[in-house]
């Protein structure tokens, strides 16, 4: 696991903290670490809170809590959605129509630990929406932008993979033997209002220039 001192920080201060959550790393505390372990090593403070989740093998931006009232005001935001959340994938194939919104119903299966799109209503079952948008296309890869209405478990992936656009790179819903890269997921942009001001405020990150970005470069 990268170390504290490693930690891409994109802004802190005394109410929040938005940093870049490497892969592999689980963003909830955790008896192995976890993202707020790296954060309170890295800044020398206790108090870090989780407020919403990526993926472990996703990397990309995410903000955490420095206080109790942080972590409530930016919980009620994500609850009201005023709290939005952007990323950038490659998926395999091209996603037609190029923009559009895609709306699931989404089930569990806790014992694989896999979400499935359901057939209809049921115990466990919810509604998933999200926006995309293709930016560009190159070598049988699309680069699209995403933006989450709701917050399920492997929302995107599954999304994209039902419809036979799995992301470059997954182990799990992708295509069989897909391993070429990391999962090609991204959390690009957070908006949200300061919990302490008010103010809109909105962070931004691009994917580092390594496959499969790499070969999008200039299409942001």
């Amino acid at each position: 696991m990268n170390g504290g001192a490693d930690m891409d920080i994109v802004y802190a201060d005394e109410r929040i903290v938005v940093a870049v959550k490497p892969a592999g790393v689980i963003a909830t505390d955790t008896k192995r670490g976890g993202m707020p372990a790296l954060l309170r090593q890295s800044l020398g403070t206790e108090c870090i809170r989780t407020v919403h989740r990526l993926d472990a093998p996703v990397s990309g931006l995410m903000v955490c809590a420095r206080s109790a009232y942080a972590a409530g005001e930016l919980s009620r935001q994500i609850r009201e959605g005023q709290f939005e959340k952007e990323y950038l994938a490659v998926v395999r194939g091209m996603p037609s129509p190029d923009e559009g919104q895609m709306t699931d119903l989404l089930g569990r299966d806790r014992e694989k630990r896999l979400t499935f799109v359901a057939d209809g209503p049921g115990k466990g079952v919810q509604e998933a929406r999200l926006d995309y948008r293709v930016l560009a296309v190159r070598d049988g890869l699309a680069l699209v932008r995403i933006r989450l209405h709701t917050g399920r478990t492997h929302q995107i992936r599954v999304q994209f993979a039902s419809r036979g656009w799995p992301l470059a790179g997954d182990r799990r819903y992708g295509v069989e033997g897909d391993e070429v890269f990391p999962i090609a997921l991204w959390s690009y942009r957070l908006s949200f209002l300061h919990p302490e001001t008010g103010e809109a405020v909105a962070f931004e990150k691009t994917p580092p220039e390594i496959e499969p970005w790499v070969k999008f470069e200039g299409a942001l």
